[in-house]
């Protein structure tokens, strides 16, 4: 053993994480955020939430990523604390999967099965595979499949690397002395979870016990605690990531080292007692990579399948560790962070904010309208403050729009994060224009100005428009419907018409006495506001459409509906022509 071993085994290490990092994040890509969108449904059934935990964790290969991912969540108000035990457990049992795959470095045999299936053999094929896949790929989810391959090759390779780079520990003199030490459980349970608290990967420390017991060494009595340890220490990245959240989402970090701790002593304590009086002979045999698999597992499903019943009970304790909780009392933009360690999980909670900040804006705006011929001063009021909170979700949708544009997403995903991008700003100029037309209402109020007949229909017809054109936006935002979209722009054409119209009519009757000046100031804000929410709403609609299709170009999509004999705008045009006419 010398200065090159060790950094063999360091640069295995490095391998070994690096490929676990591109191993998790191709996977999430891949999978898209199918299995993140279900959460909310599935966290109502114990069964189903365990099932989930597993499986979101293997689709990502880190049961930190998802305590932390749940840590966001709960910090977000999205879901409750209680709904994320079992979503632990499962992910405790997700995380084991690994160790079966590199308990494949110690298989035994000359034959040509064997010898295809050991890491190191198979890894190269993998390797070429995913280059090829990389490189040759056109789509990006050809691309994501390749990295997929790709990272766990590294990943293979790394564990490889590590393996051979501690075989000659065995005959160190020193080394095996040291074993000795963790034959005393409470030191191998804190090493594990040191250990593992510093690199923050369990995958990785459990990857590293089995390279070192296939150096020989190991046995049952040392591996045992150690791998209780590697499981307690895992929760360190989730408690790091609570500082500074709700006391709801602490509780989540605080559960799953409870839930890891009190599995250690529930099955620790009974082995050492039963130990002491059989004396079980297995307990000083070396311990083999499958052996570790074997143990990880069955430890993270016995911990579950023993707990599980006891959930309001994990809850009820937890709640004692940390009394109270937020109850998300007054507005609160649900975006955090922590919701950045799994991106699609990110985008869909952006595009559920920004969903609820395109209804708060045509809320906003319908109230601004309704109160121009009924004025209220606690509902302008109440759009005052809307329009507040408009504000704050543009700050914060803009703000964590460009930390997500700087991560790797997927091409669903990327399109969703340029729509977000393309639209909050038209959303928060609609509220804007609510406030504005709640000055116009005031005005009208205070002055008492009583338009004419004819100005007052035009007003109605005018505002029977803007309120189509608004609901219309707001839903084919909400649904992302392109069909619905497209009638955006015809109707946005015709409120143009009717803005042109109604000046025009406004001068005639100011020559005819039957208007005043001041009537034409009011009228004027009035449906200059209108025919700047209209193109808001022409905005939105596009990126919608757009977003579709994958490219973002407005002024071209404009030009090509209305200038290029486009019969379905043509007709969409006329319907609406004919419906507002004044």
């Amino acid at each position: 053993m010398d200065i090159f071993s060790i950094t063999s085994m360091l640069g295995g290490l490095a391998f070994f994480l690096y490929g676990m990092r591109l191993l998790s994040e191709s996977l999430e890509k891949s999978y898209n955020g199918a299995l993140n969108k279900n959460l909310k449904a599935v966290t109502k059934n114990k069964l189903f939430t365990i099932l989930f935990g597993v499986g979101i964790t293997i689709a990502v290969q880190s049961s930190s990523a998802v305590t932390v991912m749940l840590v966001g969540l709960v910090n977000s108000g999205i879901i409750e604390f209680g709904d994320t035990i079992g979503v632990m457990m499962g992910s405790n049992i997700g995380t084991t999967l690994t160790a079966w795959i590199l308990s494949l470095a110690g298989l035994q045999g000359d034959t040509w099965w064997i010898n295809i299936l050991k890491p190191a053999n198979f890894s190269p094929i993998l390797a070429f595979i995913g280059i090829l896949v990389t490189m040759a790929g056109k789509k990006q989810k050809t691309k994501n499949i390749g990295l997929v391959l790709l990272g766990f090759a590294i990943l293979l390779f790394g564990m490889t690397v590590m393996s051979d780079s501690m075989a000659p520990l065995a005959e160190i003199e020193e080394f095996r002395n040291i074993l000795t030490a963790f034959k005393n459980p409470i030191l191998a349970v804190l090493v594990g979870t040191v250990f593992t608290g510093i690199i923050q990967s369990s995958a990785a420390s459990v990857a590293i016990l089995q390279a070192f017991s296939l150096s020989g060494g190991i046995t049952y009595g040392m591996a045992i605690p150690i791998i209780m340890g590697l499981n307690i220490g895992t929760c360190i990245t989730a408690i790091i990531s609570s500082i500074g959240v709700s006391k709801n989402a602490k509780k989540v970090a605080v559960t799953h080292l409870t839930i890891k701790i009190i599995g250690t002593i529930i099955f620790l304590v009974p082995f050492y007692i039963l130990d002491a009086i059989f004396n079980f002979a297995f307990v000083d045999s070396e311990i083999t990579p499958v052996m570790i698999a074997v143990i990880h597992s069955v430890f993270n499903i016995a911990n579950t399948v023993v707990l599980l019943p006891f959930t309001k009970q994990l809850e009820a304790l937890t709640n004692k560790l940390i009394p109270g909780g937020d109850k998300n009392e007054g507005f609160r933009v649900v975006l955090d962070d922590r919701l950045l360690a799994m991106p699609s999980v990110a985008v869909e909670r952006s595009l559920e904010t920004v969903i609820d900040m395109s209804d708060l804006s045509m809320k906003a705006f319908l109230e601004s309208v309704d109160i121009i011929f009924e004025y209220d001063d606690d509902k302008a009021e109440q759009i005052l403050q809307m329009e507040e909170q408009i504000d704050k979700y543009e700050d914060y949708l803009g703000t964590f729009m460009m930390k997500l544009s700087k991560i790797s997403l997927s091409d669903a995903d990327t399109k969703n994060v340029t729509k977000i991008l393309h639209t909050i700003d038209d959303f928060e100029r609609i509220g804007d224009h609510a406030v504005n037309l709640v000055d116009v209402a005031r005005e009208i109020h205070e002055k008492k100005v009583e338009f004419s007949p004819e100005a007052a229909k035009e007003i109605k017809i005018i505002t029977s428009a803007m309120r189509e054109i608004v609901e219309i936006t707001s839903k084919c935002f909400r649904e992302n419907d392109i069909i619905l979209a497209s009638n955006v722009e015809p109707l946005e054409q015709v409120i143009d018409g009717l803005k042109l119209n109604i000046k025009k009519n406004h001068i005639n009757r100011l020559q005819t006495g039957a208007c005043t000046i001041n009537h034409g100031f009011v009228l004027n804000d009035l449906i200059t506001n209108y025919g700047r929410v209209s193109d808001h709403c022409s905005n939105v609609a596009v990126a919608v459409i757009e977003s579709y299709h994958g490219t973002f170009g407005t002024h071209e999509y404009l030009n090509s509906v209305k200038n290029h004999n486009n019969e379905d705008f043509e007709k969409k045009f006329n319907d609406y022509s004919a419906r507002f006419a004044l």
